[in-house]
């Protein structure tokens, strides 16, 4: 008995660890050379999607995950490498609106107010993407986010039938870093989950045209 029980607490131990290494891996083969730093080389595409986060951390400081973003997005529409940007995030009250926060800090940046399209039901990157094809009628799309995130996207849309790269935004160090990329693992994890449960957005709703 107490050998079977050792077996089972080794495989009660060994799988969710491997799930973790083999969802990671598989995201990060899939994704491999479809994320750029450099914003020469990046190819050019009809709309870029910034992945949206909160401006503000808990404890009220900046935060720097957003900021890379509006920086990144910025840079690529000045460098002609987009015409138009599509905010996705969490619209989840009238006190927190990421996709009206992001507009108004890329519009202070220099890019027009008309060239901005809000997407006010991507609380997940699941919902981002599969509405970005579903709703907006994208079937390319440049994924603007940090460099691990991104690859998480760039694999969703994939399954989801949306060709998409990365551009790559700063990504954040110490510990708040490493926090992040914690949790990233498991939400890798989650991709499959979804896949194999076949999840869909929590809202769909009218199309948008871009244009």
């Amino acid at each position: 008995m107490k050998k079977k029980y050792r077996y089972a607490l080794l495989i009660t131990i060994i799988t969710p660890v491997l799930m973790v290494l083999l969802s990671n891996l598989i995201i990060e083969f899939s994704a491999d050379g479809k994320t750029y730093n450099d914003i020469d080389s990046v190819p050019k595409n009809k709309v870029g999607l910034v992945l949206g986060t909160s401006k503000k951390l808990s404890s009220g400081h900046a935060n720097p995950y957003y900021a890379n973003r509006i920086n990144a997005t910025i840079a690529l529409y000045k460098a002609g490498k987009i015409d138009f940007v599509l905010v996705s995030g969490d619209n989840g009250s009238k006190y927190y609106n990421e996709p009206t926060t992001f507009k108004k800090d890329l519009v202070s940046g220099g890019i027009p107010g008309e060239k901005i399209f809000l997407d006010y039901a991507g609380f997940r990157t699941l919902d981002s993407m599969v509405r970005a094809k579903v709703i907006f009628g994208l079937d390319s799309v440049t994924v603007i986010s940090q460099k691990f995130h991104n690859k998480r996207a760039i694999f969703i849309a994939g399954k989801k039938g949306l060709t998409a790269i990365g551009f790559n935004a700063v990504d954040v160090k110490g510990q708040q870093g490493r926090k992040v990329k914690f949790r990233e693992y498991l939400a890798r994890v989650k991709v499959f989950v979804d896949l194999v449960l076949n999840t869909q957005p929590k809202f769909f709703g009218e199309k948008v045209v871009i244009e």
